[in-house]
């Protein structure tokens, strides 16, 4: 199954909710008003207890040893192994945890919990909320602040939060690195960790350091006028697949691209000439509107296998992630290149 979602038997439901939009691969619940934390769990199928035991070594019929050091996690309701190479050191943080992470990021007050669903037999939960206000970029550009978190009961992989901003009329996701800060956080699974995710959110500084940088920089990038030849250049160097390919776009030997790369590249173009949301004061021409080329393309045109492989390269370190971090340094030195020749 494609998919991956989670099917619990004893409910009969697939374990994913979303508010209002078309859920994912049209399983799961859609809700139309944004629940509680509470609600979201029950709505996810999250609503469920893991626990950590150890693993039985069976040296013959009659003989069997409990382990020390090897340990295997299970929910109870399904009686679904989770993860069974787990050592002693592992500790569980309950599904419950991570929504409270969430509350704890705005006091319980104003979280709007869009999505959130289970993988396998329940061993990866995630879930995005969105935070209160807004990233405002000129007069008609309004940019969502967005809350990702993942973590898994299987032993493998962190505890993982990230901050997303996602813009309202087309949905680019946003992985921008600042420097200095971090838009990401990791808790292994160790001792403590339930503790650790509980002051992570003070970390971050998820909802107000970070998202006014980022705000001054788009307002700023949307004050840069970008020429369509420079667009043209940026985008490829954002897309270069390989250093034989960054030196023919160097050397201006257009020839001697992959056909494949230049189509990429011609669909990044496409959208930043033809789509509504390109057309607006702040991203028509600008710096801003380059780098909305970018991620929408990633967003909005590029085909994935499925939804999974589509959040894969968006958020865990995939090409779309890796492409529009480069593209967010390309148009953050282009901006500053061209502000420094204005005023020297």
């Amino acid at each position: 199954m494609a998919h991956n979602i989670n099917f619990n038997e004893q409910t009969g439901k697939h374990s994913f909710f979303s508010v209002k939009e078309k859920a994912w691969h049209g399983l799961g619940q859609i809700v139309q008003d944004y629940p509680t934390s509470k609600e979201a769990l029950q709505f996810a199928g999250l609503d469920f207890e893991v626990l950590k035991r150890p693993n039985i070594h069976r040296l013959n019929d009659d003989l069997e040893i409990i382990s020390k050091n090897s340990f295997y996690t299970y929910r109870p309701d399904t009686n679904a192994i989770l993860g069974d190479r787990l050592g002693k050191d592992y500790e569980v943080v309950q599904n419950s945890d991570a929504f409270s992470f969430f509350d704890a990021i705005v006091g319980g007050d104003g979280i709007q919990y869009e999505t959130a669903g289970a993988l396998g037999n329940g061993e990866k939960i995630f879930i995005t909320a969105k935070l209160p206000d807004y990233i405002k970029v000129g007069n008609d550009d309004l940019i969502e602040k967005y809350l990702f978190l993942t973590t898994s009961h299987d032993g493998f992989g962190s505890i993982m939060a990230a901050f997303t901003p996602i813009r309202i009329v087309c949905n680019n996701t946003l992985n921008a690195a600042l420097k200095n800060h971090s838009n990401c956080i990791k808790i292994r699974h160790t001792a403590n960790a339930k503790e650790r995710l509980e002051e992570a959110h003070k970390v971050m500084g998820i909802s107000n350091q970070l998202s006014q940088q980022l705000e001054g920089i788009f307002n700023q990038w949307a004050k840069v006028r970008i020429t369509d030849k420079e667009v043209k250049k940026l985008v490829q160097l954002a897309m270069v697949p390989n250093k034989e390919v960054l030196q023919n776009i160097e050397n201006g030997e257009q020839d001697e691209l992959s056909t494949c790369f230049n189509n990429i590249c011609d669909s990044v173009l496409e959208y930043s000439y033809t789509s509504p949301t390109q057309q607006t004061e702040t991203t028509k021409g600008t710096v801003f509107g380059a780098y909305n080329a970018i991620t929408g393309y990633f967003q909005n045109v590029r085909n994935y296998k499925d939804d999974e492989a589509k959040i894969k390269s968006t958020l865990y370190g995939g090409t779309a992630q890796l492409r529009t971090q480069k593209a967010f340094q390309l148009c953050d030195d282009f901006a500053k290149d061209e502000m420094a020749g204005i005023y020297n």
